[in-house]
């Protein structure tokens, strides 16, 4: 079960930190486009499509990273007060019921819209290079599928939590900051 949960992370860790290098990319294209707009008075016609469609796939394609270091969102007022094994049934039961459904969901609409947009060769009606939106709809499946993926670890780890009453050592938390 550890090896498993190890190889999932190890994936998730890998798509994570690939594409938060595309914060570069952004900070670049939108440095640029100031630059160009605000001394050259040449506002450039790509920056925008990059930046949406390179944010995009980095919010897709970081979410099982962020999943795997525990750092989502959470409103835990009264989740971080319980014991370990009541945090993992109470994720185990979300898990189950909440997130594998949705994100089976996601998947499978996500890989229709996608498909479709391949299809018909959909482009951006705001680009006037009529730029191709098919790569930013296939990181929706491809993120849902790595969410999807991760949560079976996550899972192992709430079964871990339960049988032991401690979460498992390798679980990163993410900082609290209060």
């Amino acid at each position: 079960m550890e090896k498993v949960v190890t190889f999932i992370d190890r994936v998730s860790e890998i798509v994570g930190k690939t594409f938060a290098w595309l914060v570069l990319g952004i900070t670049l294209a939108m440095s640029f486009e100031i630059i160009s707009r605000r001394l050259a008075g040449r506002p450039t016609t790509w920056a925008f499509d990059f930046s949406y469609m390179s944010y995009g796939m980095y919010f897709m394609l970081g979410s099982a990273y962020t999943l795997s270091r525990n750092a989502h969102v959470r409103g835990d007022i009264f989740y971080r007060n319980f014991s370990p094994r009541t945090q993992a049934t109470i994720d185990l039961v979300l898990y189950l019921v909440v997130f594998f459904p949705a994100m089976i969901a996601l998947t499978w609409v996500g890989w229709q819209f996608f498909f479709a947009s391949y299809r018909v060769h959909e482009t951006s009606p705001l680009s006037p290079y009529a730029t191709p939106v098919w790569p930013l709809k296939a990181a929706i499946p491809a993120g849902a599928a790595l969410l999807t993926l991760q949560g079976v670890a996550q899972v192992l780890r709430c079964i871990t939590a339960i049988r032991t009453g401690q979460w498992p050592a390798d679980m990163a938390e993410a900082e609290v900051l209060e």
